[in-house]
């Protein structure tokens, strides 16, 4: 009689997780059809991500995005964010296995508080079992926001370069599935050179009687100095080498 009622309690048990489970992964699915981050708080964290049962992993973002904080890494972040779960969601690799969400602590306090966590932002990948490991910590601090370093950090890894793709590494799963980032187009700088070709061109128009401007040596001149000033200043090293946003202190660690 008790192994009898000790395998009904197990039946039921196991019917009641699976309705559990496919409530989750509905509310989730839904959820992401409207957006491509769920946005959560402190009881729908430990609920859906934290709380098993579960069969799906998630990634979460963990920033402070309110303009009393003045978080502009957290800007950046979460921009770089929102491209690479856009990108998934509209794949053709989109399934139930995988979620992309965002903490932010005005909303999620007492989750900062849960997982001992100071500083933001941070990105952990949550895998469907078991707790997260160190490798599922996204190390801003040492790869920072230049998509230079991010391309040589990520290439073994996803094989593309770009500031969203440095995401993918710490979630094994999302380097199994393949995701390919795209970007909203930029025309920004299309639209710089149509300006200034059609500025130098109105010049040269205007000019057109008198052209002896340009054989003017003082003025070549101030403009290879300008050349000159660009290509040695700090900017152009920070273009060309990518170094990290951000250094950790020797001292302190931080």
């Amino acid at each position: 009689m008790d192994v009898e009622s000790r395998s009904v309690r197990r039946a039921v048990e196991s019917e009641t997780e699976k309705n559990m489970l496919a409530e989750k992964v509905e509310q989730m699915m839904e959820w992401s059809s409207r957006r491509s981050v769920i946005r959560m708080n402190g009881d729908k964290f430990r609920r859906f991500v934290k709380a098993p049962p579960r069969n799906y992993s998630v990634v979460v973002m963990f920033t402070a995005l309110q303009p009393q904080r003045q978080c502009s890494v957290c800007r950046q972040a979460n921009e770089e964010y929102q491209v690479l779960a856009n990108s998934w969601r509209y794949s053709s690799a989109f399934s139930n296995k995988l979620f992309f969400t965002v903490v932010d602590y005005d909303e999620g306090a007492d989750v900062f508080q849960q997982l001992n966590m100071n500083s933001a932002p941070t990105f952990m990948h949550f895998p469907p079992k078991g707790k997260p490991r160190r490798a599922d910590t996204f190390d801003l601090q040492r790869i920072g926001f230049a998509s230079e370093q991010l391309a040589k950090d990520v290439a073994a890894v996803a094989g593309t370069g770009a500031e969203a793709e440095a995401l993918l590494r710490p979630c094994r799963l999302l380097a199994a599935l393949q995701i390919r980032v795209f970007r909203p187009p930029n025309y920004s700088g299309t639209i710089a050179l149509a300006l200034l070709v059609s500025l130098v061109g109105g010049l040269l128009y205007l000019r057109r009687n008198n052209l002896e401007f340009i054989y003017n040596k003082t003025g070549w001149a101030m403009a290879a100095l300008c050349v000159v000033f660009a290509m040695t200043s700090g900017q152009m090293w920070n273009h060309i080498r990518g170094p990290p946003y951000a250094h950790k202190n020797p001292q302190n660690g931080q």
